[in-house]
């Protein structure tokens, strides 16, 4: 079976005078879609631009295109004046002064939700493995929600919120939190009792189409992959590259278990929500719970017991530099690390805010 992928990154659009976020209003997009047509798109702030790849057939692929996607519009930004930044959360950006899109899908979703959509000044990466089995899919997602917080402790890239060291690697869950149905899912049994659950909500108007299931993972509503969307966007394409191979990894063995009878443990939602919280507040320094034992154990060694997991399948996959990656990622620290470091040498955010600039075009 062939596990396509997809890779969505949301970026800054930075002031380069005063490090703030800026609206460029639309003026990146509509620069961008001459040459990148549907892969660009703009978000509810003005001060957030969205890229995604076409199908990628592997993460040669991806890289490709990846590269290309930033590469293409850091130098659009550049020659309108403005900069792109890679990080979960703007240093010191208030989101109160911030200018939203006119847009009829962001007008109600800001009527309904208010201050917490106004509020929502994030940037994520998200994920797509193409299956075309939706019951399939599901029994991969049920079984991939253990993974989803060694995904995230990774990626965590927002230490700081409206100027202040929030304490946590990644800020921008917390901020993302106060949306309803967010953060991990419960287990569905079939795809037929989770469309259930989607045609009820539709039917009571808690929601008008499955778009608005904004979970960590997800059976995506229109496309037949599943999406995994907890990670905060990594400030380099090397790292997002790393952490795309993980998730395509995960999923092929997870299906290769069940081609062979075998199958990985559920576990509770409350329980996985312990492992997801440490993953915010100590990234990859902490320790989370190792479940089967019932014990603690230091995350980094969680991240090499699931490395050695998916090492019979990175081969096939084609991906064992970019999953090799991840030991040189623990090494140098996450992005939020690198943040926090750059602040504790310079204690000054505006420092902090050029060298995500920076990091988000190296190598490209």
């Amino acid at each position: 079976m062939k596990f396509t992928l997809g890779i969505e990154e949301e970026y800054q659009v930075i002031d380069p005078e005063t490090r703030e976020l800026v609206s460029h209003d639309q003026q990146i997009v509509a620069e961008a879609s001459k040459v990148l047509g549907e892969q660009v798109k703009a978000e509810m702030h003005q001060a957030v631009v969205e890229v995604g790849t076409n199908i990628c057939e592997d993460i040669t692929d991806a890289r490709q295109q990846i590269k290309h996607l930033r590469k293409s519009i850091s130098a659009i930004a550049n020659d309108l004046g403005f900069n792109i930044a890679a990080a979960g959360t703007h240093p010191f950006s208030k989101w109160e002064t911030q200018l939203l899109t006119p847009n009829p899908r962001y007008d109600q979703i800001i009527n309904e939700l208010q201050d917490t959509a106004r509020s929502n000044l994030i940037f994520g990466l998200h994920v797509h493995v193409g299956i075309a089995d939706k019951d399939l899919a599901l029994h991969i997602t049920n079984a991939m929600r253990y993974f989803l917080p060694h995904l995230y402790a990774l990626s965590t890239n927002s230490p700081f919120w409206e100027g202040r060291n929030t304490g946590f690697k990644s800020y921008r869950s917390k901020v993302f939190d106060k949306f309803p149905r967010t953060g991990i899912p419960g287990i569905f049994d079939n795809y037929a009792q989770y469309q259930n659950y989607v045609d009820t909500l539709v039917k009571t108007n808690c929601i008008d189409n499955p778009k608005k299931i904004w979970w960590d993972i997800r059976i995506h509503p229109v496309f037949p992959t599943l999406e995994v969307r907890i990670c905060d966007v990594p400030m380099t394409y090397e790292e997002t590259l790393s952490i795309a191979a993980l998730i395509q990894a995960l999923v092929a063995k997870l299906y290769k278990l069940k081609c062979q009878n075998l199958n990985f443990i559920t576990y509770h939602r409350a329980l996985i929500n312990e492992n997801k919280w440490r993953a915010c507040r100590y990234g990859i320094d902490g320790k989370m719970i190792d479940f089967g034992k019932q014990i603690e154990v230091d995350t980094k060694v969680l991240m090499e017991e699931l490395l050695d997991f998916i090492d019979d399948v990175v081969d096939e996959l084609g991906s064992k530099k970019e999953v090799e990656n991840v030991r040189n990622m623990m090494k140098m620290g996450t992005g939020a690390d690198r943040q926090l470091a750059i602040y504790e040498h310079a204690q000054d955010l505006k420092k902090v805010v050029d060298y995500i600039a920076e990091q988000t075009i190296t190598d490209l």
